[in-house]
């Protein structure tokens, strides 16, 4: 089991580490090589007190535990002084794996959420040479797969390129943020910093000033009287409109990111989203089979989450893709997402099953299409904060994306219909599945609520007068 351990702390130091400093131009006078070698020694130094520290301890005793535990701890804050140190693309993986509640060890997550609030900053020449770093890529490369020749990355190395130039274009970070404000308007909880054009530029962004708690911060929230079930919820509603309705989203969504306040005048409280550099475009088809599958997730209809799964590019993986996307175990995704919330027995199921699927995981990632990529680290991130804050497998949130899926689904066949016949029976097909997911929320409330206690002691109670 020392092994088993060593291999996911060395991927998960080789992913965030050794492989994305892949990108980095070697050039001396820059200090590559000095930041190369740091992540390197790190590496080596995380999986050699992996290997010493658990080899001869009995797996499962309370022992090996313990010492489990400290290992996590001292490889932890080696991967976060890595990334403090290297900064750029190291401070993006290291916030990322900060916010993974669900999937890594506590030890990790608790000592790299500093990074979402408390990041070193960096000069501008550090971060345009983030753009202009390509040589050497291949070398290391080659090195890093001889080491581990299960764990592919290429994708990883392609999706960097592509979007790290967008998000340092500060103009296009503005744009975003006018278009994401526009496009959600309806929802008055949302708020969004106003970008003073006037005074911006490529290279400078000047923005409405907003303060708030970070979402994960549940504690805060119960100081200022803020339902955390509510905050969860219209979380969940903002990103099945991007993800569903839209097709654009905001991939970027770690607690740094994502604030919470409440208004002083109305007592509401506001989610107010931050950093607009990066996000994802879906397109018309995609975005319809991503609908259609969380449709089948949803209702358990396993021949649909094989055919769209494999749509998707999943292949004969569709059962692994359906646990990354919903962070459920096979058994549950089977039983149906929304029938039960996720136990301590699954999670630790997760977890440990996390390290052990790597190499299939990552052959995933090569084969899905790149739409997916930003997608699952945006389901991963949005994971951590339901995590969080205890409301992971909650049912409104699974009833907010079906409504946004049939909406979704509804407005493209009807746009691809020259029927008024059939565009008004789509309509009607989707007024009445809207209709019936309202009925459903009203008996969890009234299930759930003080009246429906009263309602149901009622019936019983007339029940045994009858009999």
């Amino acid at each position: 089991m020392a092994l088993r351990a060593l291999k996911f702390a060395s991927l998960t130091a080789a992913a965030s580490g050794i492989y994305l400093y892949g990108n980095k131009f070697l050039d001396p006078n820059d200090f590559g090589v000095v930041r190369v070698g740091r992540a390197i020694a790190t590496t080596a130094v995380i999986s050699y007190d992996y290997l010493t520290s658990l080899r001869s301890v009995p797996y499962g005793s309370e022992e090996y535990e313990f010492l489990k535990s400290q290992v996590h701890l001292r490889s932890a804050e080696r991967l976060r002084e890595l990334c403090c140190s290297n900064r750029g693309t190291f401070i993006k993986v290291g916030q990322h794996l900060g916010a993974l509640d669900y999937l890594l060890p506590e030890e990790y997550t608790r000592t790299l959420k500093v990074l979402h609030s408390q990041a070193p900053q960096s000069t501008r020449q550090e971060i345009e040479q983030v753009i202009r770093e390509d040589l050497g890529k291949e070398v290391l490369l080659l090195v890093v797969k001889q080491i581990f020749p299960d764990f592919e990355f290429m994708w990883l190395v392609e999706e960097a390129k592509k979007n790290l130039p967008l998000e340092l274009d500060f103009l296009h970070e503005g744009r975003n943020a006018e278009k994401v404000a526009h496009m959600l308007k309806n929802f008055d909880f949302l708020k969004v910093p106003r970008i003073y054009w006037e005074l911006s530029t490529r290279r400078v962004l000047l923005m409405e000033f907003m303060e708030g708690g970070q979402v994960n911060d549940r504690a805060y929230m119960e100081r200022n009287g803020i339902n955390v079930n509510e905050i969860s919820r219209n979380l969940g509603k903002l990103y099945s409109e991007m993800i569903f309705v839209n097709g654009f989203v905001h991939c970027d969504p770690h607690p740094g990111n994502v604030l919470v306040k409440k208004c002083p005048a109305s007592g509401k409280a506001h989610i107010i989203l931050l950093d607009h550099g990066l996000y994802q475009v879906l397109s018309e088809s995609f975005r319809m089979d991503y609908c259609r599958l969380w449709q089948a997730l949803i209702k358990a209809d396993m021949k649909r989450v094989q055919k769209y799964s494999r749509r998707l590019g999943a292949g004969d993986l569709y059962p692994l893709f359906a646990c990354m996307l919903t962070a459920r175990s096979w058994e549950s995704v089977n039983k149906g997402i929304d029938q039960s919330p996720v136990s301590a027995s699954e999670d630790m199921e997760i977890r440990s099953n996390a390290a052990a699927y790597l190499p299939q995981i990552t052959q995933l990632l090569n084969s899905v299409p790149r739409q997916m990529l930003l997608l699952l680290k945006t389901n991963d991130l949005l994971r951590g904060i339901e995590s969080a804050l205890h409301t992971r497998a909650s049912a409104s949130s699974f009833l907010n994306m079906s409504r946004c899926c049939i909406r979704a689904v509804a407005t493209y066949q009807r746009s691809k219909s020259h029927s008024l016949y059939r565009r008004a029976q789509i309509s009607l097909t989707e007024a009445l599945s809207l209709w019936q997911i309202n009925l459903y929320e009203l008996f969890l409330w009234l299930k759930g609520s003080q009246l429906g206690n009263w309602v149901i002691a009622l019936l019983r109670r007339m029940q045994h007068f009858t009999y």
